[in-house]
C-alpha cells in the first residue's frame, strides 16, 4: 500500500460504501462502529463489516475517498468494558458518508453548509451529530430515509 495519511477515525462498510466516523477522543466512534456492525448482523442494516477502528488511512482516488485499516490495528475494535476484540474486516472501501460525532455545528434542522465534509480534498455527504444525540439512532434514520450511496 502506498504511504497515505492516517486520521483519527473509525470506518464501517455498510452495503457498498463505508461510513467514516470522526470525532474527539471519547466521543463514541468505536461504540457507533460496533453498533452498526451488530445492526448488520441482525439484518437491521445491509451487509456491514469493520474497515478500521481508531486510526484509518484515507486517500483520494478518481474523485472518491478510499479508506483502509491502519497497520497494527487491522481487524481490531475497542468494545468499551470488554477491551480490544478481533473482527472480520474489509481491507479497503469507498467512503459514502462522513459522520462527525460531538459536532459543534450540528443543527436541529441542518442546512446545506453542514451537510458536506471534505476528506482528502474530496467533498462527501456529512452527518453532524451533537453530543447529546444518540448517534446510532440518527445514522440509522439517515440511512433509511436519505440516499447516501450506501
Amino acid at each position: 500500500m502506498p504511504h497515505t495519511p492516517t486520521i483519527h477515525a473509525s470506518a464501517v462498510l455498510v452495503g457498498a460504501r463505508a461510513v467514516l466516523i470522526r470525532g474527539p477522543s471519547g466521543s463514541g466512534k468505536s461504540a457507533l462502529a460496533y453498533a452498526v456492525i451488530r445492526a448488520g448482523e441482525s439484518g437491521a442494516m445491509p451487509l456491514t463489516r469493520l474497515v478500521g477502528d481508531d486510526r484509518v488511512h484515507v486517500e483520494a482516488a478518481h474523485g472518491r475517498v478510499l479508506v483502509r485499516p491502519s497497520g497494527a490495528l487491522i481487524g481490531l475494535i475497542e468494545v468499551r468494558g470488554l477491551g480490544i476484540r478481533r473482527l472480520p474486516f474489509e481491507p479497503v472501501a469507498v467512503v459514502g458518508l462522513v459522520v462527525d460525532l460531538a459536532a459543534t455545528d450540528s443543527e436541529r434542522l441542518p442546512g446545506p453548509e453542514t451537510a458536506v465534509a471534505e476528506v482528502a480534498g474530496v467533498r462527501l455527504p456529512r452527518l453532524a451529530v451533537a453530543r447529546e444525540i444518540d448517534p446510532f439512532a440518527i445514522l440509522h434514520a439517515a440511512l433509511r430515509t436519505r440516499e447516501f450511496g450506501l
